[in-house]
């Protein structure tokens, strides 16, 4: 069954556009859309007499804006996800903290726009693996900025409360994405040492044990980076596996 999407944008030449790159997406990652809107009381009205799994929305739209509408789709309960289309980068904390899905800046890349809609429907794995590798980047929000922090340079993810830690060379960075869903993403990348800690393979230099106490205790070590972290009782299979590798 095909991602149902509503178009929210005042011009209809953005409108005709997101329609064409939805329409490449096809039959890879089926879309369809189902209902195209100018502003934030048009989404409303569509929202209330068309079924719909997301809705693609601009900000900045006269009458009802996209903020807005979306506050009024919040207080409806259950209602389609909405992905944020904008020019404008200013809104990207209050677009978050309406649980916005994604928030994807104009001109939108059709491999950025996939990897929105997949935060809805995943792909099944036979799909992704004929598609575009997954992102090569977190996206941050910090001091009213969005920053991107690069896959490659993330020594280690560690959960600590509702966020999850990415700990580069240079400093940590707060993301707000599960443990889990990350170490779903990026399985070929991270290996779960701990119920709260994925180390990158490509920055894994070893394992070293702990001497002391009663059961053996192991913790990893990084290439060029003096922390060590502690591999839990439940994750030793990936020191013998790492050994194994080696050997």
């Amino acid at each position: 069954m095909p991602v149902r999407v509503i178009l929210a944008d005042d011009e209809a030449l953005a409108r005709s556009r997101l329609r064409s790159l939805l329409g490449d997406l096809n039959p890879e990652f089926p879309v369809e859309v189902v209902a195209e809107a100018a502003n934030g009381g048009e989404v409303l009205a569509r929202v209330l007499d068309t079924p719909a799994d997301v809705i693609l929305m601009d900000i900045q739209m006269p009458g009802m804006s996209g903020l807005e509408a979306a506050r009024h789709l919040a207080a409806l309960g259950k209602s389609p996800a909405i992905i944020f289309v904008t020019a404008h980068d200013e809104h990207a904390i209050a677009a978050f903290e309406l649980r916005a899905v994604d928030y994807l800046l104009k001109p939108v890349r059709q491999a950025r726009l996939q990897e929105a809609l997949s935060r809805i429907r995943p792909l099944s794995p036979d799909t992704a693996a004929s598609l575009a590798p997954h992102r090569a980047s977190f996206t941050v929000l910090e001091r009213h900025r969005i920053l991107q922090v690069a896959v490659a340079d993330v020594l280690y993810l560690r959960a600590e409360q509702r966020y999850v830690t990415a700990c580069t060379r240079e400093r940590e960075y707060l993301l707000d994405e599960s443990l889990v869903k990350l170490e779903e993403e990026f399985a070929d990348e991270f290996l779960r040492l701990h119920r709260n800690c994925l180390v990158a393979r490509r920055h894994l230099a070893g394992f070293e044990r702990v001497e002391g106490g009663g059961e053996p205790a192991w913790q990893a070590l990084l290439k060029d980076w003096p922390e060590k972290l502690p591999v839990s009782r439940r994750q030793l299979h990936v020191v013998r596996e790492f050994r194994q590798g080696a050997g």
